[in-house]
C-alpha cells in the first residue's frame, strides 16, 4: 500500500506516537482532578505537551495553548471569539468549510463576509485581493495557509503587514502548514489565533487538536462545565486555558501528539517542507507529459499537497488507484470554495497528499499507476 492521504490524516507516524498512547491509557487519570499518581501523570504530560507546543509556535505562555479535539473545533472557537458581536470578515478564496459554515451560521447575528477570489499560486495578487476587500466593517481577516486541495501558500508575511496597517486581527487556519511552514507568535504580530488539527503535520492522533491564542483575545466559549477550577463558582472561568477546556481531555491523545510534536522539533519544520516539495516536484515531473491530465502545480509556492484533474470522474479515478493500493482521496475535499474559485466545481480533483514517511520510490510507483490507468 502507498498512503498519499496525510491530508486527511497521517496515517504513518513516528513509533513513540502509539507507544505514548498505550502508556498514557495505562498510566494516566483526570488530569486536574486529584492528587493521586495517576492523575498527577496525567497532569505531566498535559502540561509537557503544552510547553512544548507553546516552543513550537513562538509563545511565551504556555497556557495560552488549547486543546481542542481538531481543526474545526479550534476554528469555531476562534471565529466566534471575534465575531460574536457581527462584523465582516475577510477570507481567502482557498477556505474550508470549517471556517465557511461558522461564518455562514452566524449571518444571524450580523456577521458577513468576503471570499476573495485570487489566482492560484499568485500570492501577490492574493495579498492585492484581500486588502482591496477591507471595509470599514471589516472586524478580522482569516487565512488557510496552505490549501488543503492544492497545497497553495498563503503570504502569511504579506497579509500579516497589511492585517497591521488596517488594525486588523488575524486567524490562521493552520490546518495544512502546522509541521512544516514555521509558524511562530513573534513572526506574525498581527495575528489572534493559530487553529490547527494534532492528526495531520504534527502527527499525533485522530481527536486532537490546538488553538494557539496568540494575545489577550476575546474568548467566546461554545461549550461550559467542569474545569477542575473555581468549583465553587457557577460561570465559567475567564482565564486560560481553562476558559476553553471544559471536561476531561484526551489525555492519551495529548500523550501521543506530545511526541508528534518534539518529532517535528527534532527532523525541523523546513527540513520537512522540502522532503515534501521534494516529493511533490517527483509526482509532477512523471505526471505532467500526459496530456490528459491536468496537474495543478505551484513549485516553491506549494506544500505536500498534489491535485490532479483526470479525464473520469474523480471519484472514479480514486477507485481504480484504491484497486492498485494507492490511497489518495477524490472530490471536493469538503472545500468547495476552493474548487470554486479554481474552477474545478462540480466534479473536484482527485487529492495526492505526502508526508515526512513518503519516498521516492512511492511517487515513482504512483505515478506509474496513474499512467497505466490512463491508457486501459
Amino acid at each position: 500500500m502507498i498512503y498519499l492521504d496525510s491530508g486527511a490524516t497521517t496515517l504513518q507516524k513516528p513509533k513513540q506516537v502509539f507507544r505514548a498512547v498505550q502508556k498514557a491509557m495505562e498510566s494516566c487519570a483526570n488530569p486536574g482532578r486529584s492528587g493521586h499518581k495517576p492523575a498527577r501523570e496525567a497532569e505531566r504530560v498535559v502540561y509537557s505537551c503544552r510547553e512544548e507546543a507553546a516552543e513550537l509556535f513562538g509563545l511565551d505562555r504556555p497556557e495560552r495553548v488549547v486543546f481542542t479535539q481538531n481543526a474545526t473545533h479550534s476554528l469555531n472557537l476562534a471565529i466566534k471569539s471575534l465575531l460574536h458581536e457581527g462584523g465582516h470578515a475577510v477570507i481567502t478564496g482557498y477556505e474550508h468549510n470549517s471556517v465557511v459554515r461558522p461564518l455562514e451560521a452566524m449571518k444571524g447575528q450580523g456577521v458577513t463576509y468576503t471570499a476573495v477570489s485570487s489566482c492560484l499560486f499568485d500570492p501577490e495578487d492574493m495579498a492585492r485581493q484581500m486588502e482591496r476587500a477591507i471595509t470599514e466593517e471589516t472586524r478580522c481577516m482569516i487565512v488557510c495557509h496552505a490549501s488543503n486541495v492544492f497545497g497553495s501558500i498563503a503570504p502569511l508575511d504579506e497579509l500579516d503587514r497589511i492585517c497591521l496597517r488596517h488594525g486588523l486581527p488575524m486567524i490562521v487556519d493552520a490546518s495544512q502548514s502546522a509541521g512544516t511552514l514555521p509558524l511562530s507568535v513573534k513572526k506574525y504580530p498581527s495575528a489572534a489565533f493559530f487553529c490547527m488539527p494534532g492528526h495531520k503535520g504534527l502527527y499525533g492522533p485522530q481527536g486532537t487538536g490546538l488553538l494557539i491564542c496568540c494575545k489577550d483575545n476575546p474568548l467566546y466559549t461554545i461549550m461550559e462545565g467542569g474545569t477542575g477550577s473555581r468549583s465553587l463558582e457557577v460561570t465559567q472561568p475567564d482565564f486560560l486555558p481553562d476558559a476553553l477546556e471544559s471536561g476531561t481531555l484526551n489525555v492519551p491523545g495529548i500523550a501521543g501528539l506530545w511526541e508528534g510534536l518534539k518529532f517535528i522539533k527534532q527532523q525541523g519544520e523546513k527540513e520537512i517542507l522540502r522532503w515534501e516539495q521534494e516529493l511533490i516536484g517527483t509526482l509532477v515531473q512523471q505526471l505532467k507529459g500526459h496530456p490528459s491530465l491536468r496537474v495543478f502545480a505551484g513549485g516553491e509556492n506549494q506544500g505536500g499537497v498534489l491535485s490532479v484533474v483526470f479525464p473520469i470522474p474523480s471519484e472514479e479515478a480514486a477507485e481504480k488507484l484504491a484497486g492498485q493500493g494507492i490511497c489518495v482521496r477524490a472530490g471536493l475535499h469538503c472545500a468547495p470554495l476552493a474548487h470554486r474559485t479554481a474552477g474545478t466545481l462540480p466534479d473536484g480533483t482527485v487529492r495526492l497528499s505526502v508526508s515526512a514517511f513518503n519516498t521516492k520510490r512511492e511517487m515513482l510507483r504512483a505515478a506509474d499507476a496513474m499512467a497505466k490507468m490512463l491508457t486501459n
